[in-house]
């Protein structure tokens, strides 16, 4: 059991906390689910050692928020949300996520988790544009992220092949000022 002092951001069915080394299992099994694996375009294969080291890493970075997704009901793992590249300088990064179980896709639980997460980055760091890449053929993902107000602002033509063949990365940005807080 989570211990309320340890939820850094909540939303009624989620809240988002820090990595504890207890959630390493959860975290390696979500690199072998085919449907998470497919919408983040992961190809190589990672033990739990490196998977360790990574995760304590990131963990550790002031370049980064890494956090990890759990249900308020029932403190599972359902997956992990990121800032990253923070530039404090322009007050700008990139925003990552990744649901691992199948049962939370689908549900709004990313669309929740990432309101949470841009809402501190805007209005506790102060960023002004925070940015994300994401697959073409990720069209829930396109959809859910222009309804959080995310503009399409570039095309990587053919940047990433998957599947046995050759896919766009869509570049989407989110300037405060565009921010609508829920």
């Amino acid at each position: 059991m989570v211990k309320q002092t340890e939820k850094f951001l909540e939303s009624e069915r989620i809240y988002l906390r820090p990595y504890q080394q207890t959630d390493l299992e959860e975290c390696y099994k979500g690199l072998y689910v085919k449907e998470s694996r497919t919408l983040t375009g992961l190809k190589r294969v990672y033990n739990k050692e490196f998977m360790s080291d990574y995760l304590n890493k990131i963990s550790n970075d002031e370049s980064r928020i890494f956090l990890i997704i759990a249900d308020q009901n029932t403190d599972e793992v359902i997956g992990d949300i990121e800032l990253n590249y923070i530039d404090f300088l322009n007050r700008n990064c990139f925003i990552r996520i990744q649901i691992i179980k199948d049962q939370y896709l689908s549900n709004g639980y990313g669309p929740e988790a990432m309101k949470l997460l841009l809402d501190y980055g805007f209005g506790v760091y102060n960023l002004h544009r925070i940015e994300l890449e994401v697959y073409s053929y990720n069209h829930r993902a396109l959809k859910a992220y222009q309804k959080l107000g995310f503009k399409q602002e570039g095309i990587k033509r053919e940047s990433i092949y998957y599947n046995h063949e050759y896919h766009d990365t869509i570049i989407m940005g989110l300037l405060k000022s565009e921010f609508v807080r829920k």
